[in-house]
């Protein structure tokens, strides 16, 4: 008995997988302005969870950037879109925050808004006396001083960092 085979023709394969995907694009994207558009709480003092925003708000740092166009007003062209956090202890973040120390640097894409550069991401900790630090914030000194690859963030040199006393 001879053996009969069905074969899809490849403009077939390809329609319905170009179909697939735009449905996928469509629901992803349509969810996308209902996150965007959550307004954040009275401050970050209070519990208040991470947003996407067109801006960073004050006393707020943020976590990862993106390449978008739900805060271009309408036009044809991309913005940055920025994930919005309050600061907190063992926060990996895109910017160092008043209040805190970082204790690590690490260059990664997270933060370059979709591009394909790379920036620092700083590991934010509450400073305490005895602590290692890449920076020292207000109301501190330094009684010793190390080098160390912590703090460049993935380069090939050191940088000093610095063990931290409360004043």
């Amino acid at each position: 008995m001879p053996r009969t085979t069905f074969r899809v023709p490849r403009t077939l394969l390809a329609a319905t997988a170009t179909a697939a995907l735009t449905l996928a694009t469509a629901l992803t994207t349509a969810t996308v302005p209902a996150v965007a558009a959550q307004a954040p709480k009275a401050g970050p003092t209070e519990t208040t969870s991470s947003f996407w925003a067109c801006s960073v708000p004050a006393g707020y740092t943020y976590t990862s950037s993106r390449s978008s166009y739900t805060c271009s007003g309408g036009g044809s062209y991309p913005t940055t879109e920025f994930y919005v956090q309050p600061p907190a202890d063992g926060l990996w973040a895109c910017t160092t925050m008043p209040g805190y120390t970082h204790t690590g640097v690490m260059s990664s894409h997270t933060c370059s808004g979709g591009g394909s550069h790379t920036t620092s991401q700083y590991l934010l900790h509450k400073p305490v006396t005895g602590m290692w630090a890449c920076s020292v914030p207000s109301g501190f000194t330094y009684t010793a001083t190390q080098q160390s690859y912590t703090c460049s963030g993935g380069a090939g040199y050191t940088t000093t960092q610095f063990l931290l006393r409360a004043l």
